[in-house]
């Protein structure tokens, strides 16, 4: 998965040190962080805003956690905006919030 950032540097602060993902390459201007079995491709440029979207507020990534309740603290102590709250169903729990760059995230936990 690839998101777009203007400021490496604020957005990599954030993955790394607030959300815990671990930086495993830096390819010139091409930042790489380990999520799950997977990457977070760190892009230069900014995403245009999708047009007619429905839903508007979709998250363009999302990354499942154990405990929610854990990440809203260190989200919380780190001041960065949850927007709408923790949000719930039966099945699942999440919480939505905008990356530094702007890019809207989703985390979420599986009951």
């Amino acid at each position: 998965m690839a998101l777009w950032v203007e400021d490496f540097a604020s957005v990599l602060h954030f993955y790394e040190d607030i959300l815990g993902l671990k930086l495993i390459s830096h390819h010139g201007d091409v930042p790489q962080l380990k999520v799950g079995d997977g990457l977070l491709v760190l892009v230069k440029g900014k995403l245009p805003p999708a047009i007619d979207a429905f839903p508007e507020d979709f998250p363009l990534i999302a990354f499942d956690v154990n405990n929610l309740d854990k990440i809203v603290e260190i989200l919380t102590a780190e001041h960065v905006d949850i927007e709408n709250g923790i949000e719930e169903r039966r099945d699942s729990r999440w919480i939505k919030l905008r990356d530094p760059a702007g890019n809207l995230i989703e985390i979420v936990e599986i009951k």
